[in-house]
C-alpha cells in the first residue's frame, strides 16, 4: 500500500515528462527535443517578422524554391535554442549556484513575451537613427536579464552568444547567404547583438524551468530510497 501511494507523488511531479522515465540521460534528451522545437517556433515567427519589414533580406532563388524563407534558419535556431537551454542550468550547477530568482511559468512565458517585444519593437519601430535604436533595445535587453534572470552566469552566457552569434551572422552576410537592410555595424545592423543577449537569455530561463522537473524526479526517487 505505500509504494501504491507514493507512485501518483512521483507522477505528479513529473511534470511534461513521461512517469516511468526518470534517468537524467533521457530527461537530459528530452528536454533538448523540447527546447529544439521551441526555438524552431520562435524561428519561424521572428523571422517571418523581420522579412515582412524587409529587415532582412534573402536572394530571390532561396524565396522561390520549395524550401521558402531560408530553409536552413528554423533548424539552425532550434539547435542553437536546445544549446543555450541545456547550457544554463549545467551552468548553474558547475558554478555552484543554483537559480531561483523567479522560477515558475508564468515568469518565464512573460519573458519569452518581453522578447518577442524586442524583436518586435526593431522591425516595427521607427527611431530617428540607427544609434538610438540600438541603445534603446540594448537598454531593453538588460532590463529582460535583470526582470527575469539577475545571474552572473545568466549575463555572461549572455553576452557570450551575443557575441557568437553576431560574429556568424556578419560571415553569412559576408558569403551572400542573406543581407540586411541599411547596415551600420560592419555587415549587420548594429542592434542584432542586443536582440541574440535576450533570445539567450530568454531560450536560458526556458532550460531552467525544464531542468527544475529533472530536479524533482531524482529527490523523489532519493527520497523513497
Amino acid at each position: 500500500m505505500a509504494e501504491n501511494d507514493a507512485m501518483p507523488t512521483l507522477q505528479k511531479k513529473c511534470g511534461p515528462y513521461i512517469s516511468s522515465v526518470t534517468s537524467r540521460g533521457m530527461n537530459l534528451v528530452i528536454r533538448g527535443i523540447v527546447l529544439f522545437f521551441i526555438g524552431v517556433f520562435l524561428a519561424l515567427v521572428l523571422n517571418l517578422l523581420q522579412i515582412q519589414r524587409n529587415v532582412t533580406l534573402f536572394p530571390p532563388d532561396v524565396i522561390t524554391s520549395i524550401f521558402s524563407s531560408a530553409w536552413w534558419v528554423p533548424p539552425c535556431c532550434g539547435t542553437a535554442s536546445a544549446v543555450i537551454g541545456l547550457l544554463y542550468p549545467c551552468m548553474d550547477r558547475h558554478l555552484g549556484e543554483p537559480h531561483k530568482f523567479k522560477r515558475e511559468w508564468s515568469s518565464v512565458m512573460r519573458c519569452v513575451a518581453v522578447f518577442v517585444g524586442i524583436n518586435h519593437a526593431s522591425a516595427k519601430v521607427d527611431f530617428a537613427n540607427n544609434i538610438q535604436l540600438s541603445l534603446t533595445l540594448a537598454a531593453l535587453s538588460i532590463g529582460l536579464w535583470w526582470t527575469f534572470d539577475r545571474s552572473r552566469s545568466g549575463f555572461g552566457l549572455g553576452v557570450g552568444i551575443a557575441f557568437l552569434a553576431t560574429l556568424v551572422s556578419q560571415l553569412l552576410v559576408y558569403n551572400g547567404v542573406y543581407q540586411y537592410t541599411s547596415p551600420d555595424f560592419l555587415y549587420v545592423r548594429s542592434w542584432l547583438p542586443c536582440i541574440f543577449f535576450a533570445g539567450g537569455i530568454t531560450m536560458g530561463n526556458i532550460g531552467r524551468q525544464l531542468a527544475m522537473y529533472e530536479c524533482k524526479v531524482i529527490a523523489e526517487k532519493s527520497h523513497e530510497d
